[in-house]
């Protein structure tokens, strides 16, 4: 989706701001355009999606339900994300 009026969210925009409308912190006028957005959008509404279904499916997952080897796995992956260039992680984000 492109932004056509100086109101619209970009689908950037929308990524920056997923995790405050999630959790319900987004104020109102941003949640409208937010949500404004989602109603054109097919790739952001099923980016949305992603991120509700992974909430979750990761909220009934235990650090003790893990073997050791996929908990060293996740830790590897996360060290590896956040020693990225934030370029490159945005990239790998869209």
């Amino acid at each position: 989706m492109s932004a056509d009026l100086p109101d619209d969210l970009t689908c950037q925009e929308l990524v920056e701001l997923v995790t405050d409308y999630l959790e319900g912190s987004l104020p109102g006028t941003e949640r409208t355009r937010f949500e404004a957005h989602l109603g054109e959008c097919d790739g952001c509404t099923e980016y949305v999606e992603q991120l509700r279904t992974t909430i979750r499916l990761v909220g009934r997952l235990t650090e003790e339900a893990l073997s050791i080897e996929a908990r060293e796995a996740l830790l590897t992956a996360f060290r590896r994300w956040q020693a990225a260039p934030e370029s490159r992680r945005m990239r790998r984000m869209t």
